[in-house]
């Protein structure tokens, strides 16, 4: 009995530690930091300020990655709206998702001409809305300019400025396209191409991931330090994960060219 009692006298010690850490918080919190607490809760919290901690703790080994911050983007809302932003990444991969499946293979298609931009008097129109574009042969493509034959001249210019490495001919109101064969020199050729769309791509992207850390450094005198920080380094993450994204696109459509 009394070996019992020597076991329980230093629970209500242990127990208020217990209490007074969940009222004040970890050691060390960050400044706002419930500002962050998901749900309301501190065990929340403490998984939001450990992402930090480990975040800020360089990989000493190779193969080490850091810990991901995970934001709930209501709390957030009225410093930036991080659903949009992502979304706006997104377009930019979307985009090259486009240009890849459109302008760069193997073998050029009707369709791949469809939204060639052609810079008429009247402005700018997809070749599709001012030709016809029919596939005559494997190896030629057919552009019938009847409704807008004051177009041809500047269809004509728009096909062979494309980037498609197509050489259009011209016959009265139709636009003859020979298909290039598929030569070595003509997949290195549009893996390059890749190449060029892709960097592009990720300059659009590095505006974006700029503009938003922009205007998440605005409310500086609104909110903590630590919450910039973690808000900078959850845009460089979907960043991040957007350029991971590309690079596979890139790799698949590298193989697809040159095998």
């Amino acid at each position: 009995m009394t070996l019992a009692l020597r076991w329980l006298r230093p629970l209500p010690s242990l127990l208020h530690r217990s209490s007074f850490l969940l009222t004040r918080g970890l050691p060390g919190a960050p400044t706002g930091y419930p500002a962050l607490l998901l749900e309301g809760c501190r065990q929340c919290g403490h998984q939001v300020l450990l992402s930090r901690q480990l975040a800020t703790k360089k990989a000493k080994g190779k193969g080490q990655s850091q810990a991901k911050v995970n934001i709930s983007a209501a709390l957030v809302e009225d410093i930036i709206n991080l659903e949009e932003t992502n979304e706006d990444m997104q377009a930019v991969v979307e985009a090259l998702k486009e240009d890849f499946s459109r302008n760069i293979s193997v073998r050029t298609s009707p369709g791949a001409l469809d939204h060639i931009t052609v810079v008429t008097k009247d402005g700018k129109f997809p070749l599709n809305q001012l030709g016809q574009i029919s596939q005559k042969s494997p190896q030629l493509i057919i552009v019938n300019m009847t409704n807008f034959p004051e177009s041809t001249a500047a269809a004509m210019k728009a096909i062979r400025e494309s980037g498609m490495n197509l050489n259009p001919e011209v016959d009265g109101t139709v636009i003859r396209v020979p298909v290039p064969k598929v030569t070595r020199e003509h997949r290195e050729n549009l893996a390059k191409l890749a190449k060029q769309s892709t960097n592009k791509s990720k300059e659009a992207l590095r505006k974006v991931r700029s503009k938003s850390i922009s205007q998440v450094k605005k409310s500086k005198s609104k909110v903590s330090e630590d919450t910039i920080w973690l808000l900078e380094k959850q845009i460089q993450q979907m960043a991040d994960e957007a350029v991971a994204e590309m690079d596979k696109l890139l790799a698949a459509k590298t193989k697809e060219l040159l095998g």
